[in-house]
């Protein structure tokens, strides 16, 4: 028979509870995409990183038991219920402001807190959950936060593949390097020195006998060999036109969480790598990593080609072995920038203009050895067709996926480096 020990309210419950499991839990509300206010009529600019939003989505968090262990949970509601709305207030508080505490969010200061009539704290829960100045503080994720929930999406992936550990980018070709992974070689002029001992001793023992000393000659060296090695520079280009929000399903916070497992996978396991992120919509820019959390889709166009235009100009400025495209969309080409700066748009269809000059990019591309992998959201017919001839023009891979395996699928294919198409 199971007992339930029931207290009151001490104060103390806001220590008690995991801060990374609550940021955990927060996850979808600091990554969210646009998808929940789409129908929104609030003019608020960035309304997710409110602190009025922040303390009502830890609520909501309180109420599913997140950081509690589940034999916790039902002792969790009943204390919950049992306190007053003051309690409940103070409690979210004390969380916020221990968010504040150990670096995983920071805080602006909307007004002058020295001249303040109303002035008690310089603690980030002072006054909160009032009306007034203090409602209208602003939040920002750090980079610790965003590392956090990297390496969890990062872990929760790779616990799906069924890998417990990865390593770097390995090809088909073998070189005599550092680490040994396969047969030993005779030494060739130019070959990096990593003797194999055992062998090198054999073969000078079975040419002059059982002997001492052991004379070495040349033709007794060998070498092991190890698979090459290389390194990358990946650019990721996410889609944030209004299609990746609409139709009853939030497709950009996957990516968004994918972007952010990418980076902490390249920044851990590949540290030669490099990742650098574009938006692209009716144009296209460039976004730090750092800032990935606050973006949203908006009622854009999708201006592949401009996308790829920059993906080119910021891969050509790096020195390394590969160098790719990661492409994650849902829609077909719909807008192309001109030569005069003016944004040609048109929503309907393939238009013949957009995807003739979005498919001379490609080829551009394939000229400059930029290798293009794409993930596809959508899987209506003329979008299928477009993404097989930029797949056929870059020799590239093409990967029709959901939003609930997007991450599976990429995370594979980079470390893999296999040529494969996931239908």
């Amino acid at each position: 028979m199971r007992f339930i020990k029931y207290s009151k309210y001490t104060g103390q419950e806001a220590e008690a509870i995991d801060l990374e499991d609550l940021l955990q839990a927060l996850s979808d509300f600091f990554l969210q995409s646009g998808f929940q206010s789409q129908f929104s009529d609030s003019g608020e600019a960035d309304p997710q990183h409110s602190m009025e939003q922040l303390k009502e989505a830890i609520r909501q968090a309180l109420e599913r038991g997140a950081g509690l262990p589940d034999e916790q949970f039902d002792e969790w509601l009943e204390q919950m219920r049992e306190m007053s709305r003051r309690q409940l207030e103070q409690l979210i508080d004390r969380l916020a402001e221990r968010l504040q505490e150990e670096g995983y969010i920071t805080v602006s200061e909307p007004f002058d807190r020295q001249n303040s009539p109303n002035r008690q704290s310089t603690r980030l829960g002072a006054g909160m959950g009032h009306t007034g100045p203090r409602a209208r503080v602003k939040f920002e994720l750090t980079d610790k936060s965003l590392d956090f929930l990297g390496y969890k999406t990062l872990r929760d992936l790779l616990a799906s593949l069924g890998k417990s550990s990865f390593g770097r980018h390995d090809t088909r070709d073998e070189a005599t390097g550092i680490e040994s992974s396969g047969s030993s070689k005779p030494y060739e002029f130019g070959d990096t020195l990593n003797l194999d001992v055992s062998g090198t001793l054999f073969r000078a023992i079975r040419r002059q006998g059982p002997k001492l000393p052991i004379r070495l000659d040349y033709p007794d060296l060998l070498v092991e060999q190890c698979e090459y090695q290389s390194s990358c520079a990946t650019v990721l280009m996410l889609d944030c036109s209004h299609s990746m929000i609409l139709y009853g399903e939030d497709r950009f916070t996957p990516a968004k969480r994918v972007a952010l497992a990418l980076s902490h996978l390249i920044r851990t396991q590949y540290p030669g790598d490099t990742l650098q992120l574009v938006l692209f919509h009716d144009s296209a820019e460039e976004v730090p990593l750092a800032q990935l959390a606050r973006v949203q889709v908006g009622p854009y166009y999708t201006n592949t080609r401009e996308g790829l235009r920059l993906a080119q100009r910021l891969l050509t400025r790096q020195r390394k072995d590969m160098r790719q495209i990661i492409m994650i969309t849902d829609g077909k080409p719909s807008a192309l920038t001109m030569e005069d700066g003016r944004i040609y748009k048109n929503a309907f269809g393939l238009d013949p203009l957009v995807v003739s000059e979005t498919l001379k990019e490609v080829s551009k591309c394939r000229r400059a050895g930029i290798l293009i992998n794409t993930f596809m959201l959508a899987s209506d017919s003329g979008l299928v067709n477009f993404v097989q001839k930029v797949t056929e023009i870059c020799r590239g891979k093409a990967y029709f996926t959901t939003p609930f395996n997007l991450g599976r699928y990429l995370l594979m294919d980079y470390m893999s480096r296999k040529t494969r198409t996931v239908h």
